[in-house]
């Protein structure tokens, strides 16, 4: 079962303001595929009681055996809140720090991303790595405090305690936020104090150095830096268990208790967090709760319900009637089998992902916390455009231009197409819709009868000339040699002697891309004022079989014709014939014109986008030569594919004549290996 039906994503793909492109990012093991799992059942998918025992993202052998996420793979999901349809496409990626290349470019396609910490484990190397890598890529985090049920499970904790818990943590969070944030200030400050220096020398002629006072960019009134950390109460932090399947926000609860209690919302909106109890007699909310000696809101409305479901749950000598009035209470439907599972996980998950389901919950703050593909800012837009060490004012006036249609994000066909591919991955022939048994129509029925009619006449034949036709071979069921049969195309099966295709993961940031469309392939060293002034596109009209490997001089990009367009359904692919600006894609027959990653436009005033931000440098380093002498030519075919498939590894050829090959780490490392061995 597809998460959207074709004829709905094409519609929602349409609406850009509706459309939000997320990454889920975590230490490995905090939770991260679970949650994809959460989200995916949420969409019919896949059961709900499977959900973080599939692992449906990790698609890979290598990922089920080691339990661990290796490489990015995106779904896209539908989610409506308050009459309004969302396409959310989603992209889980891996934890390991092995594998941070490809949170690299999991994020650089994202606007907002799922930031998932273990509520036991607190903030962990790989969590500074991800809040980094979204702060340098200017993208709008939120906040899932997972496995939350541990504290009542294994450290048995009350949920007071609880409560002082999960400030520390928000605390520990907020404190690698704030380094982050300082950090940059300083840097913008320290940039305009130059700045300053370089007007002044020149309007005086006098070169002296002055004091820089740090100060100043810290405490400046327009560095109003609250809206960038988490808190409960800004709504970008939710609280939960995604193998239990729950979650909440402060505004699920505030939303219950404003109609019970007949209390303002946003009162309990700001309330609900914090150092505030209420106050039975006077029905107010009052501040002070520690110092009276008062349970807060938080753990009185909040945790003390939750513990007490664990609770009832967890007792060894529980009673049936017991969890039936729960139930009844928190108005959840519970059948019976799951009420009385020997399995106490079974019971929890059943009741509490009714009462608090982590999809909507999870979804929800998605959907108005992170912003959509027209809410990209102008410094992101920016950096994207140009490295560091160019200046956005020194490009090209056509160049410059293009500025504006990053920030409209527009899909008419007047706008100029402007897409990223940040990796290009292999990917099994079989996946390919094209390659997989389709519904059939009336006439093919009816055809495949007749051929079924026809095989069976021939089997009967054969048996009554046995004798003199024993030789003869009856086609085996389910090959259709009649003559109206399909048969596979020849030329496609011995095209490739590799049983995968690549395809180009990637977003499109402008325009319409469509199948047939001509567009440049934009290398790392393309330099759009040179093709302006020397107007390369024309070389390229003239010559449009160039690709990576036949590129020499002063050319750096080349021309191609849009194959196939794909949207990703998670270890499916849905085919498409156009995709409008905002959303994530993939594109098929360009692993002749792109190596690793690559900007696609339908003008060469466009830039190659700016280089992305690697966490782990590849530092493992072996000589790989194959058992037999004979089968030199594959192992260097292999490994230049596999230089192809991962953005992270490094491959070359010393002076001895070794092939090296160079990896991020030890899993990484075996995980090349075996793809090489395998694939």
């Amino acid at each position: 079962m597809k998460a959207v039906p074709a004829e709905l994503l094409s519609k929602l793909q349409k609406r850009v303001k509706y459309i939000r492109n997320i990454c889920i990012l975590a230490h490995v093991d905090h939770g991260k595929t679970t949650l994809a799992d959460t989200l995916v059942a949420s969409n019919g998918i896949i059961s709900q009681k499977m959900a973080g025992k599939l692992r449906y993202m990790d698609s890979l052998e290598e990922e089920q055996l080691r339990g661990i996420t290796m490489k990015s793979s995106a779904i896209s999901l539908y989610f409506s809140k308050a009459e309004e349809h969302y396409l959310i496409n989603l992209i889980d990626s891996p934890g390991h720090i092995d594998f941070s290349s490809e949170v690299s470019t999991a994020v650089r396609l994202c606007d907002g991303a799922i930031v998932v910490i273990d509520a036991v484990e607190g903030v962990s190397p790989q969590t500074h790595a991800v809040l980094r890598q979204a702060w340098l890529e200017n993208i709008r985090p939120v906040l899932l405090v997972n496995k939350v049920d541990r504290l009542v499970t294994e450290l048995k904790l009350t949920p007071a305690e609880s409560h002082t818990h999960l400030q520390q943590l928000l605390e520990q969070v907020n404190a690698v936020m704030a380094q982050l944030i300082s950090g940059d200030i300083m840097k913008k400050a320290a940039l305009r104090n130059d700045n300053e220096k370089e007007v002044e020398s020149d309007q005086t002629g006098n070169g002296e150095d002055n004091v820089f006072n740090w100060d100043s960019g810290l405490h400046s009134d327009e560095n109003d830096d609250a809206h960038l950390y988490f808190s409960p109460i800004m709504g970008n932090v939710v609280f939960g268990s995604a193998i239990d399947g729950w979650a909440f926000g402060i505004d699920d609860f505030a939303a219950l208790y404003a109609d019970k209690l007949g209390l303002n919302k946003q009162v309990l909106r700001k309330t609900l967090w914090g150092d505030f109890y209420f106050n039975s007699k006077t029905k107010k909310v009052m501040k002070g709760a520690q110092k009276a000696g008062k349970k807060s809101l938080f753990v009185q409305m909040i945790m003390d319900n939750i513990w007490k479901v664990y609770n009832t749950i967890l007792e060894q000598s529980r009673d049936v009637s017991q969890l039936e009035k729960l139930a009844s209470a928190l108005n959840v439907k519970v059948a019976a089998k799951d009420l009385k599972s020997s399995d106490n996980r079974v019971t929890v998950k059943a009741i509490m992902s009714q009462w608090l389901p982590i999809s909507r919950a999870t979804l929800s703050i998605v959907a108005d916390y992170t912003p959509s593909p027209l809410d990209i800012a102008e410094e992101r837009v920016e950096a994207l455009m140009c490295d560091h060490s160019v200046k956005f004012d020194s490009l090209h006036d056509e160049t410059r231009a293009l500025k504006s249609h990053f920030l409209k994000c527009s899909s008419e066909d007047s706008e100029p197409v402007i897409v990223y591919v940040s990796k290009m991955f292999a990917v099994d022939r079989e996946i390919f819709p094209e390659n997989q048994p389709g519904v059939l129509s009336k006439a093919e029925l009816e055809q495949r009868k007749e051929i079924a009619r026809l095989r069976q006449q021939q089997k009967m034949a054969d048996r009554a000339r046995e004798e003199e036709e024993s030789a003869k071979i009856i086609p085996p069921e389910g090959e259709d040699y009649g003559p109206n049969s399909c048969v596979p195309n020849q030329e496609d099966a011995t095209s490739s002697d590799s049983g995968y295709r690549f395809l180009a993961f990637a977003r499109i940031f402008s325009g319409k891309i469509k199948k047939g469309q001509k567009l440049y392939v934009l290398g790392p060293k393309h330099d759009p004022t040179e093709a302006i002034e020397l107007g390369l596109a024309d070389r390229l009209t003239d010559n449009q079989s160039l690709t990576v490997e036949t590129l020499t001089g002063d050319l750096h990009m080349t021309q191609i014709t849009v194959q196939d367009l794909y949207t990703f359904m998670g270890r499916e692919l849905e085919v498409m014939e156009e995709i409008p600006a905002g959303n994530i894609l993939g594109i098929g027959g360009l692993e002749e014109h792109i190596l690793k990653s690559a900007t696609l436009s339908s003008t060469v005033a466009c830039t190659s986008f700016s280089n992305m931000m690697f966490e782990a440098q590849p530092i493992v380093r072996v000589a790989v030569e194959p058992k037999n002498a004979g089968d030199m030519d594959r192992l260097v075919k292999g490994m230049r594919l596999l230089n192809q498939a991962d953005s992270c590894v490094q491959v070359m050829v010393q002076e001895s004549g070794e092939h090296v090959l160079v990896a991020a780490g030890e899993v990484h490392l075996q995980r090349c290996l075996d793809d090489l061995r395998k694939r």
